[in-house]
């Protein structure tokens, strides 16, 4: 199973993703999954939040209170597959962040 990620310029249309998508990429495999169940608590983490199986939506705040938890994710993965998807999910968290207006959407199985 692989997460989805999309960007967005505003916000996406009741599902419809309607919006002007800026960037949709797939995760390296099970790699940021993986990384995901095993390092981060649904009820403290924004990155908890993150459904496998449906989508889940990250505002330009969300994005930038997730890159402090995917920098300390990073610290704690255990392999290079895991890291390598950890650093791509901060750079778009990060991307997400610095641009007014945006969401990043996880998009599940």
């Amino acid at each position: 199973m692989s997460i989805d990620i999309a960007l967005y310029g505003g916000r996406p249309n009741g599902g419809r993703r309607t919006s002007a998508r800026l960037l949709h990429l797939s995760s390296p495999g099970e790699a940021l999954t993986s990384a995901l169940a095993r390092h981060t608590d649904p009820t403290r983490h924004r990155l908890g939040r993150i459904d496998p199986y449906g989508d889940t939506p990250f505002n330009e705040q969300d994005a930038g209170a997730a890159f402090e938890e995917a920098t300390a994710l990073l610290a704690r993965c255990t392999t290079g597959e895991q890291r390598a998807a950890v650093r791509e999910l901060r750079n778009l968290l990060a991307n997400c962040a610095a641009t007014p207006g945006s969401w990043l959407v996880f998009l599940g199985d």
